[in-house]
């Protein structure tokens, strides 16, 4: 991200925590319930957002080197990335030519080839089919099964794109818009792949994905967590057509007052979070990165998987294993895992520590309201929800949802600011 964009963010930053005022769209919405329970919506929502449309399945970083794969079966197509032999992304629908069967249950691994389960059908990181046992009993194939079902795929500026349709359109730049510059700008291609974790509760993928759209919050639901960490009730935020960024402080945002703007970095003194439409949050810092993908249930709105993949720069790494190995750093408390801390110069947490606080805040906190706010909409007693005009993410959000549903969008109800 250029300097002068980051100043620019902190100055909005510095001045709503110093007049006391937040963002404000100027407008509150009133929305139905109903698209967090409405099978119908959601089917329309599933074949829309998710089997017609391109999807973010991870990082460069998930694919270190030739030869490796993972899996995801997140979105309704099972499917298989790999690294090739020459070092090219490519992706295949997960299953066997010749009866179907998936090539492999594992989520991630490193091999040449591919062995079904089966009848041990071979096949290679590039899709081929390299050999079929007694084929002189099975008989001859045609040009039809010859190969792995392929997916269109795209690793752009460290970020790895597929369609889950074969003949799907897969047009990066369009879907990352006037973003792209400022979004790849982070030199994904560096980070590290460090693990993951899976949320699968009881609540709406939408509701999930609310929980990313405003600090209003942040000193009341995580007053004794993230709250230690971060102001709430502020909030620089823009729009690109269906994504947005999202950037609020951290307590440390105060040192800036006594430093030239230009050591001013954002990711000391903010927390940055980019939407991509219609179920990435991407959370920056300048050691890591959290991937938030959700996704919806099959066929039960009142329900999501949530994956939250983490990733570290290659420095960070090697700083947190040395400190582990030759001090026996001990975690450090979890709520306060993610101050900067130090003992004798070394890093004071690992990095288990920080993806498992991340995680459970999410979970515990976040995702635990959630499912109260999905359980009052099954009631059938609560009709409407209202947005305020504190909550631009969550006006965005949900209407550029309705849009490429073709549903009607919210209607304002218009609020004069006072002072």
């Amino acid at each position: 991200m250029e300097h002068d964009l980051q100043v620019r963010i902190l100055k909005e930053l510095l001045e709503q925590l110093d007049t006391g005022k937040n963002v404000d769209a100027g407008v509150q919405y009133k929305m139905s319930t109903d698209v967090y329970t409405c099978s119908e919506i959601a089917a329309r929502e599933r074949e829309a957002f998710f089997l017609e449309h391109p999807q973010l399945i991870g990082l460069s970083g998930d694919l270190p080197e030739p030869n490796t794969w993972f899996t995801i079966d997140d979105f309704g197509v099972p499917v298989l990335a790999t690294r090739n032999q020459a070092g090219e992304f490519k992706a295949f629908l997960n299953a066997c030519r010749h009866r179907g069967a998936r090539l492999t249950k594992e989520a991630r691994g490193k091999g040449s080839r591919f062995i079904c389960p089966f009848h041990a059908w071979t096949y290679s990181t590039s899709g081929e089919l390299l050999g079929i046992p007694q084929q002189d009993h099975f008989g001859p194939l045609n040009d039809a099964c010859d190969g792995l079902i392929s997916l269109p795929a795209s690793e752009h500026k460290g970020m790895l794109w597929i369609h889950p349709a074969p003949e799907g359109e897969l047009d990066i730049a369009a879907q990352l818009g006037q973003l792209d510059d400022e979004i790849t700008s982070h030199d994904f291609a560096r980070y590290v792949y460090s693990g993951e974790t899976v949320l699968e509760m009881n609540l709406n993928w939408k509701l999930a994905n609310d929980t990313f759209g405003e600090t209003y919050h942040f000193q009341k639901l995580h007053r004794d967590t993230l709250g230690q960490i971060f102001y709430g009730d502020n909030l620089s935020y823009e729009t690109f057509g269906r994504n947005h960024r999202f950037v609020f402080a951290n307590k440390g945002i105060d040192v800036l007052r006594a430093l030239p703007e230009s050591d001013w970095k954002l990711d000391e003194a903010a927390n940055l979070l980019y939407f991509l439409f219609p179920n990435i949050q991407l959370n920056i810092g300048g050691s890591n990165i959290a991937m938030i993908k959700m996704y919806p249930h099959p066929s039960d709105p009142g329900k999501s998987l949530t994956r939250i993949s983490f990733y570290f720069t290659p420095e960070m790494i090697a700083m947190a294993a040395a400190a582990k190995e030759s001090k026996g750093i001990q975690v450090v408390d979890a709520d306060n895992v993610y101050e900067e801390q130090e003992r004798e110069g070394e890093v004071a947490f690992t990095l288990e520590a920080v993806t498992e606080v991340f995680s459970s805040t999410i979970a515990d906190q976040d995702y635990l309201m959630g499912e109260q706010q999905q359980a009052a909409a099954e009631s059938g007693l609560l009709p409407h929800v209202w947005f305020g005009r504190n909550e631009p993410a969550l006006h965005h959000y949900h209407n550029t949802f309705r849009e490429a549903l073709g549903m009607p969008l919210l209607e304002p109800v218009l609020a004069e600011a006072k002072d």
